[in-house]
């Protein structure tokens, strides 16, 4: 498991990371010979390997050999306040940080207006959107270790942001950078700050002993005592001047991830890895018949009855945020939209769009209880 926070993912060569994820190869396949990528004299963190081209293939898969080898334009280097504007990132020891302050208060009234359409009451989730919270977050971190060997009867772990993430530090990056959708980076950094610590109220937070209760004020030296439960659960660590030295000796062993292969060691293997190593015991003839109870083969789903809703509620809970300010309920900007038909305008609503309107738009409504909100903002009516 990796850390997403960390400024290995800003400063680490791009041509290993390209290595990493495009162009990892297997070595001793029978398709042709393989060459450790190499960066900066090393290889790259994974070991990964790339297919030479020879006689115009690359592995199994032939290449466009006119353009092997063409002088790539790779623009411009950035001005100082080209780099500036664009390095937003915030790390865990504070840096790029600002100065300010929210409270936990603000931060509810803020989460209310702008984040409860998509992340639920209280940050419960639903509709295809992560939950913030599922309680207390160090009694919900310690479901991510064996918790179900534990306790058969227990729920899997939970992972959110007060169980599961390492550092505080990206949940103030993603609020101020990326929220909330889609007006992205139109919140104050006050009003992030309330965002930071309505999140931390929600989890049962303590920052240096003292409760993140609803009276509680949040400003950047309090956020720098923030210790996350999960801080050390991941591995390998990322952290530190040395992490990509340790991140290499980690995968060079292959048993540190749990791999078993033929030649041991970490050697990349894509078919017949494993040793046969279990006895496999199989049920004679007709096998297992007298179940108690008796097995059923009825397939079918029980009847959900459907629940008639508010479009105008639902509406004003989930889609207000967005429409309010364009494609509101009953304005002419319908026009253009309506001409494609009903038909289309309904499955754009169910199915979502590339424009950014999420699939019934983060709700969980039936289609035909979607369909009657759709019909409301098209008309500005409930028929």
């Amino acid at each position: 498991m990796f850390k997403l926070d960390r400024k290995l993912q800003i400063t680490a060569s791009v041509a290993a990371t390209v290595a990493l994820f495009t162009l990892g190869g297997c070595n001793g396949s029978s398709t042709g010979t393989t060459e450790t990528t190499q960066v900066n004299g090393q290889a790259t963190i994974d070991g990964g390997s790339t297919y030479p081209v020879i006689d115009g293939k690359t592995s199994a898969y032939y290449v466009n050999t006119n353009v092997t080898g063409m002088k790539i334009n790779n623009g411009r280097i950035p001005t100082a306040n080209e780099l500036k504007a664009w390095n937003k990132d915030i790390m865990p020891d504070g840096t790029g940080l600002p100065e300010g302050s929210g409270s936990v208060e603000d931060g509810e009234e803020l989460y209310e207006a702008k984040c409860v359409m998509c992340h639920g009451d209280f940050g419960s989730g639903g509709g295809g959107y992560p939950a913030l919270s599922k309680g207390n977050a160090y009694e919900l971190q310690e479901t991510l270790t064996n918790n179900r060997w534990k306790d058969p009867d227990a729920d899997g772990p939970t992972r959110v942001f007060g169980s599961y993430w390492s550092h505080a530090s990206t949940l103030f990056w993603y609020i101020k950078d990326g929220m909330p959708h889609p007006f992205s980076k139109s919140l104050s950094v006050d009003e992030t700050y309330a965002l930071t610590a309505y999140v931390l109220n929600i989890n049962e937070f303590e920052i240096d002993g003292v409760e993140v209760d609803d009276e509680y004020v949040l400003d950047r030296e309090k956020f720098l005592k923030v210790k996350m439960p999960n801080v050390d659960g991941f591995e390998p660590n990322i952290d530190g001047p040395n992490a990509l030295s340790d991140i290499r000796a980690y995968y060079a062993n292959a048993k540190n991830f749990g791999a078993q292969n033929l030649k041991q060691g970490a050697v990349r293997c894509m078919t017949d890895c494993q040793k046969p190593s279990a006895k496999i015991v199989r049920v004679s003839g007709s096998g297992i018949s007298d179940f108690i109870p008796p097995m059923s083969d009825v397939r079918d789903l029980p009847v959900k009855e459907e629940v008639k809703v508010d479009p105008k509620k639902v509406y004003a809970t989930t889609c207000a945020m967005c429409h309010d300010s364009y494609l509101s309920p009953g304005s002419a900007e319908w026009e253009g939209y309506l001409a494609k038909g009903m038909d289309k305008v309904y499955a754009n609503g169910i199915h979502g769009t590339e424009g950014g309107m999420p699939a019934k738009g983060g709700s969980d409504l039936s289609d035909t209880n979607f369909k009657t909100v759709v019909d409301y903002i098209t008309t500005g009516k409930v028929k």
